[in-house]
C-alpha cells in the first residue's frame, strides 16, 4: 500500500515538497495545487512527485456540483470539470468529490439529500461531468459521506449503474459509512463487503478512525489512525487485495505533527503484518 496524508508540510518548492513526503514514510500525495496555477509549475510538481516514486493519489474538487442556487452550482460544476481536467493531465489515480448536497452547506446533512430528484440530478451530474471532461487517465469519483448519496455499497453499486460511464469510479472512505450501531460494531464483516463489491472500481482511500463516545444518543468521532476501534490492519490488507499500490490518504489532522504521529503509528501497527508499505 502507498501511505499518503493530505498537507504539504509547509513546502511551496516542488522538489523538496516531494522529498519531504517521501521522508515522512509516505508512498502517495494528494495533489497540491489547483488547475489555476500555473501550467510550468503543475508540470513541476507532478514530475518532482513521480522522481520521488509517489503515486498521485487523487485531484480534489470538493464542491457542490448540484447546489440548489443555480450561480453556485455553475461555479461548482465549472470547478469540478478543471480538476477532473488536472488529473487527467497529469495521470492522478482519480479526481474526487462528494456527491453533492440539497442545501447551502457543500457537504451538509438536508431531507432533500435524500429524494429522487436528488438522485436522478446526481446521476445526471457526474455524467455531464464525464461525458464533457472524457477523461483519458484519471476517474471521476465520488467519496461515500455518512448522509448524502450514496449511503452504503449498494446504493454505490446502483449509482455505477446508472451513470453507466467508463471513467466512473470509487473513492473509498469506508469511515464515513459507519454511521450506525450495526455498521460500527460489526464493522470488519461490513468492510468485507464494501470491498467484495467494490473493490474493482476503487482508485484511492482515505484512512482515518472512528471511536463511538458513550453519551447519548448515538455520536461516533473521527479520530486520527490507531485511536480508535476500526480494524486498520483489515481494511489495508482488503484494499490491497484490489492493488498492491492503492493509496491510503490520512486526512482531517490539525497539524503536520499529527501526520506524522498518524504515520509513526500506523507503521508500529503493522510491524510483522502482511502489508507492505511502498
Amino acid at each position: 500500500m502507498r501511505l499518503g496524508i493530505s498537507t504539504n508540510l509547509g513546502k511551496t518548492d516542488a522538489a523538496e515538497w516531494a522529498r519531504a513526503i517521501r521522508e515522512a514514510g509516505c508512498g502517495s500525495v494528494v495533489f497540491p495545487l489547483d488547475y489555476t496555477a500555473p501550467e510550468e509549475t503543475i508540470q513541476s510538481f507532478a514530475n518532482a512527485a513521480r522522481e520521488q516514486n509517489l503515486v498521485i493519489a487523487e485531484v480534489g474538487a470538493w464542491c457542490n456540483p448540484i447546489a440548489p442556487n443555480p450561480k453556485e452550482r455553475k461555479a461548482a460544476l465549472e470547478k469540478t470539470k478543471e480538476q477532473l481536467r488536472l488529473a487527467d493531465k497529469i495521470g492522478a489515480n482519480c479526481c474526487a468529490n462528494v456527491a453533492g448536497s440539497a442545501g447551502e452547506k457543500w457537504a451538509g446533512a438536508y431531507r432533500g439529500n435524500f429524494t429522487k430528484e436528488t438522485w436522478d440530478l446526481t446521476v445526471k451530474t457526474i455524467q455531464e461531468i464525464i461525458d464533457e471532461v472524457q477523461p483519458k487517465n484519471t476517474y471521476y469519483t465520488i467519496e461515500p459521506m455518512p448522509y448524502m448519496y450514496p449511503m452504503d455499497v449498494e446504493q454505490y453499486l446502483h449509482l455505477i449503474e446508472d451513470v453507466n460511464r467508463e471513467r466512473f469510479a470509487v473513492h473509498m472512505d469506508f469511515f464515513n459509512w459507519l454511521n450506525t450501531p450495526e455498521k460500527y460494531f460489526f464493522h470488519e464483516e461490513y468492510m468485507e463487503e464494501c470491498f467484495e463489491k467494490l473493490g474493482p472500481w476503487i482508485k484511492s482511500c482515505h484512512l482515518k478512525d472512528v471511536l463511538l463516545l458513550q453519551e447519548l444518543t448515538f455520536l461516533l468521532k473521527e479520530v486520527p489512525c490507531c485511536l480508535g476501534e476500526i480494524n486498520l490492519e483489515k481494511y489495508i490488507l482488503l484494499a490491497e487485495h484490489y492493488n498492491p499500490e492503492m493509496p491510503m490518504i490520512m486526512e482531517h489532522l490539525k497539524s503536520q505533527e499529527e501526520y506524522l504521529d498518524s504515520i509513526a503509528r500506523v507503521k508500529e501497527r503493522l510491524e510483522g503484518s502482511e502489508v507492505t508499505f511502498l
